[in-house]
């Protein structure tokens, strides 16, 4: 008795294909040929497509018309960039092992993006009533989106609700709130001099940064505020009092008061030696996010289209950053967490479900052509 073998998954085909191209912030050739597969998938799945042009990397802007609703677009927001250099693929080859696929990005967030292609299709097939879609397909998500922010601002205006899909929390629950993720450079320069001979004459630009290191962790002390000083640079000889030097921070902030007050002080930094300069600049900024009645209201349609499918759902708070604290923040209803479960992001190990990834097709598609019908059924618009 022969067995046939098992038909293809077109889902994980293309997950497949968009992991072999890697794809990693500002590397723009690499995210330009992945940008022509997704574009021509999008087309095929019945997307209007647009590039935003960046010499970093294009952003790409993705339409389905609406079709017998009207009022504002129910937005997507997703990225194509990952945080894996190319040639990692040597390294962390793709793979499928059961419900289990690994590869550089498949979770963070290639999978996010199978899904919702192979949702809008089918709900193009059904030709059931939907109101119109636009999804952005971010290139500089991993370093905080400092080229897209305004276009995501701009879209999320527009919208009656933002889907957004980055990977959910563990076990595949929503995310309603985000906290404030912010990335600033503090840049000090000095004066060089001969440090045996003439020590005096010259100003100690990393002496002068370690006291304003030092001044940014008394700041945060006593608030609830991570900060990460990810990359120290300056001076290049022992013999030679330093002229530069720079810190790059990372700060998450759990509510806007203190992020205010942090962020506020920051720009105050003044030098503590004389002949010193200082700067202090946002090099990207994610507000802080919380949750509000406007999420709620959003998570309790999903979470009731979700029984409706057999899946449970629900939702909290994240602690990670994404372009979702920008429309978060401007009060736009928002829910995150959308992309199939899995785990390891920015991780070795990282995988994604091959279950979860046709159960948030599922769920995708019927969130495109019910969010609004439940929303009528609140008494408002989703």
């Amino acid at each position: 008795m022969s067995t046939s073998p098992a038909a293809p998954d077109p889902a994980l085909d293309a997950l497949r294909r968009y992991t072999l191209h890697e794809s990693p912030t500002g590397d723009r050739g690499a995210l330009a040929a992945l940008a022509d597969v997704l574009d021509a998938d999008a087309a095929r799945a019945g997307f209007h497509t647009v590039r935003v042009p960046h010499p970093s990397g294009d952003h790409l802007v993705w339409t389905l018309p609406a079709r017998g609703v009207g009022g504002d677009a129910v937005l997507l927001l997703t990225h194509y960039d990952t945080v894996w250099p190319v040639g990692t693929l040597a390294g962390m080859p793709w793979s499928v092992d059961g419900d289990t696929v690994r590869g550089p990005g498949v979770y963070d967030t290639k999978a996010g993006i199978v899904a919702l292609l192979a949702a809008a299709a089918r709900v193009e097939r059904s030709q059931l009533p939907h109101p119109e879609i636009r999804v952005l397909v971010v290139a500089d998500e991993e370093i905080g989106s400092p080229t897209a922010t305004g276009l995501v601002r701009d879209e999320a205006s527009r919208a009656r609700a933002v889907l957004g899909l980055e990977p959910p929390h563990p076990g595949g629950d929503l995310k309603t709130g985000r906290r404030g993720s912010t990335r600033v450079r503090v840049e000090v320069t000095g004066v060089e001099a001969h440090a045996a001979l003439d020590p005096d004459a010259g100003v100690n630009a990393i002496d002068e940064l370690v006291d304003q290191l030092v001044r940014v962790r008394a700041l945060v002390a006593d608030r609830p505020v991570l900060l990460n000083a990810g990359a120290i640079t300056g001076g290049g000889r022992t013999n030679v009092v330093p002229g530069e030097a720079r810190a790059d921070l990372g700060l998450r902030f759990a509510d806007p008061e203190h992020e205010e007050a942090v962020l506020a002080a920051l720009r105050s930094l003044r030098p503590v030696r004389d002949r010193a300069g200082l700067t202090c600049r946002l090099l990207s900024h994610r507000p802080t996010w919380r949750p509000d009645e406007a999420g709620a209201r959003l998570l309790g349609r999903i979470v009731g289209i979700a029984a409706g499918l057999g899946q449970r759902v629900a939702g909290r708070p994240a602690d990670g950053a994404a372009d979702t604290n920008t429309t978060g923040a401007a009060g736009r209803p928002t829910i995150d967490g959308l992309a199939p479960p899995g785990g390891g992001a920015h991780a070795r190990q990282e995988w994604v479900s091959t279950a979860g990834l046709h159960a948030r097709t599922d769920l995708l598609a019927a969130l495109l052509t019910g969010l609004h019908v439940a929303g009528q059924a609140g008494g408002e618009a989703a």
